[in-house]
């Protein structure tokens, strides 16, 4: 699992969504799942 620290770079990606998780900001995505970034 690859993980990213730039939030901003990783929402720009097609297919990725914002998600709030247990009060932290998580970005995930469907489309390569291999982009993930966790904030918070």
């Amino acid at each position: 699992m690859k993980v990213r620290a730039s939030l901003k770079a990783l929402k720009q990606k097609p297919g990725s969504s914002v998600v709030r998780r247990h009060g932290s900001t998580v970005v995930i995505n469907k489309t390569n799942p291999q982009w993930k970034a966790r904030q918070g």
